[in-house]
């Protein structure tokens, strides 16, 4: 049973019930029950003051459901097609997502074929309460580090990086230096993401090990054509080295499911709807945002974060640091726009323009406490 602030408690088995009303609670004002089989409870549920609770997707004994209502709870449905729990409380992890060796079959690649389908009311709900509890879920774990002093540095960068390239490693090894200090947070893709990710998770590790690291992942490049071989290098990397996975958070989407989640990030907040994916990446990045050279995809969250920063007041502005002069003045030329935005503004002392991990070292470190 987990117990939040105040009269909120969280209850997922008939045992737990059980429990706290056994325990002296008669009200279940306050409480969530989540995915509980109340069918053999019905007895129970009429002995207890109703108003004020929430059932999530709960089973009940017929009648059982409409007695629930009248009583003053709140009851929202099962949805038996939606692949995934729509009222989860907790993140996903990798193993979550891959939990299957054959990646078609994994829940990562049903949740993906699922939305590919055309979609009713039933999966619309379905998808509206899934990415409604990844926001609480990544609420809570956000909160938690801020209540431990850590703050989050978004590191962006595009999809199509390889593994084995010189920008990869470098991807890799400037978020271990900056996980040293913060917990570093992506879009958990691949490509960029996952160089951050793996940075992040061998936050501690001495850099002898990120390096073996890159050595084995370079021997699949790509996840095309095999998912499930990308997936496997890296699940053997990380079971040889012990990493930290609070220090690495990704925040992928199925709206892109043919780029699979990478298997580094140590909590992962995917949701369906990219749009709300992209807002969420961007608000919890409180400690500022590496951008990394990389195409749509990243112009986007460049522009995005931007305006957050242009109307945002000065005590809230956070760092955004441009990596690669040359690719972001002549082969994507955001830089002039972007300082150009920032004229005048409060955001203007906190936009840069960097070649060098060191030099983006510096603009975190001097922008955010440690």
């Amino acid at each position: 049973m987990k117990r939040h602030r105040g009269r909120h408690v969280d209850i997922e088995s008939a045992d737990e019930l059980d429990e706290h009303l056994a325990a002296g609670a008669g009200s279940l004002r306050g409480w969530r029950l989540r995915a509980v089989d109340l069918t053999s409870r019905s007895a129970t549920l009429r002995k207890a003051e109703l108003a004020g609770a929430t059932f999530l997707g709960c089973r009940f004994a017929p009648g059982d459901g409409d007695y629930v209502e009248d009583e003053g709870a709140l009851v929202m449905p099962v949805i038996p097609e939606a692949p995934v729990d729509v009222y989860r409380s907790d993140l996903y992890t990798a193993d979550e997502l891959y939990d299957d060796p054959i990646y078609a079959r994994s829940l990562d690649a049903r949740a993906y074929a699922w939305l590919q389908q055309p979609l009713d009311a039933d999966d619309e709900l379905a998808i509206a309460l899934h990415d409604h509890a990844i926001d609480a879920a990544l609420e809570q774990w956000v909160g938690a580090q801020r209540e431990a002093g850590q703050r989050i540095v978004g590191v962006m960068g595009g999809h199509a990086l390889q593994r084995g390239e010189e920008a990869y490693a470098q991807a890799a090894r400037l978020a271990q230096h900056l996980a040293g200090h913060h917990v570093v947070a992506t879009g958990g893709g691949p490509g960029a993401m996952e160089a951050a990710n793996l940075g992040a998770y061998l936050a501690q590790a001495p850099a002898a090990v990120l390096e073996s690291a890159l050595e084995q992942l370079a021997t699949v490049p790509t996840f095309r054509p095999s998912i499930r071989a990308w997936a496997q290098v890296a699940l053997g990397v990380r079971e040889g080295f012990e990493g930290q996975p609070e220090r690495s958070l990704g925040i992928p989407t199925w709206h892109y499911g043919h780029e699979p989640p990478n298997v580094f990030a140590g909590a992962i907040a995917k949701y369906f709807r990219n749009a709300t994916r992209e807002a969420v990446l961007l608000e919890v990045c409180d400690g500022g945002i590496v951008f990394l050279p990389g195409a749509g995809g990243t112009v986007q969250e460049v522009f995005q974060d931007a305006c957050e920063n242009y109307y945002a007041d000065a005590s809230a502005v956070a760092p955004m640091v441009l990596v690669g002069r040359r690719y972001w003045t002549e082969e994507l030329p955001v830089w002039p726009l972007l300082q150009a935005l920032a004229r005048g503004r409060e955001m203007e002392p906190h936009v840069h323009l960097v070649d060098s991990a060191d030099e983006v070292l510096e603009v975190i470190g001097a922008g955010v406490p440690g």
